[in-house]
């Protein structure tokens, strides 16, 4: 019901409140939500910009003291996706949280920085983490729904790879890449190639992600 509540004022806006084309991207965006960043491309094939906003809570709460005593904002993030169309913009998905602060406690390294890419008419959510590799997810919108379709990451050591991991959640197919040579510092990395077969019912929706953190792509 609250996620109801969020969204009623843009609906009320399209209903009531102006003509389809002269709404902006920014209106879509909840009460007690800001703009964090705003993308654009084309996700649908139509050769139009759809908009992606990535949103964030504005919650005072979260707004805490963290261990070198500096005051960090620890709301999470959500996302809007948005069609053009000759009209103007029109919802296509939401999610108000699923994404972690880019304020969280790394240790004694950074915590992963979330980037964002449309390319291909595909959605990527990249999580970059300096020496230690990156992993990407990739949604593409079919059947009325962004729907993960492929993960890949790369575990390294510095300037190192230690192994890569391919999934395509189309063909159930995963590949995973270790480097042979990982323990020879001076070595050219060679790579061992193992392909399995994954297990999956229903792809997994992007308005449905309670936390990209919590995916376990192991599991597969």
């Amino acid at each position: 019901m609250n996620r109801i509540l969020k969204i009623l004022p843009f609906y009320l806006l399209i209903v009531f409140g102006c003509n389809a084309q002269d709404i902006e991207p920014s209106d879509f965006i909840p009460t007690g939500y800001s703009e964090f960043e705003k993308h654009f491309g084309d996700l649908n094939k139509d050769g139009l910009n759809d908009c992606v906003l990535i949103i964030k809570n504005t919650d005072t709460a979260n707004i805490v003291t963290n261990r070198f005593d500096k005051k960090v904002d620890r709301n999470r993030r959500g996302i809007i996706v948005l069609f053009k169309n000759e009209k103007g913009y029109q919802l296509a998905d939401i999610n108000f949280d699923c994404f972690s602060s880019e304020n969280e406690d790394g240790g004694v390294y950074f915590a992963p920085e979330l980037g964002i890419e449309i390319k291909n008419n595909k959605l990527y959510f990249l999580y970059g983490h300096g020496r230690y590799g990156y992993w990407k997810y990739t949604f593409r919108f079919q059947k009325s729904n962004f729907e993960l379709i492929g993960y890949d990451s790369s575990s390294d050591r510095g300037p190192i790879t230690m192994s890569e991991t391919s999934i395509n959640f189309l063909t159930r197919k995963k590949l995973i890449k270790e480097n042979i040579n990982k323990n020879d510092e001076g070595g050219e990395e060679n790579f061992k190639e193992t392909w399995s077969d994954i297990e999956i019912g229903n792809l997994i929706k992007l308005s449905e992600i309670k936390d990209f953190d919590g995916l376990g792509m192991y599991n597969y």
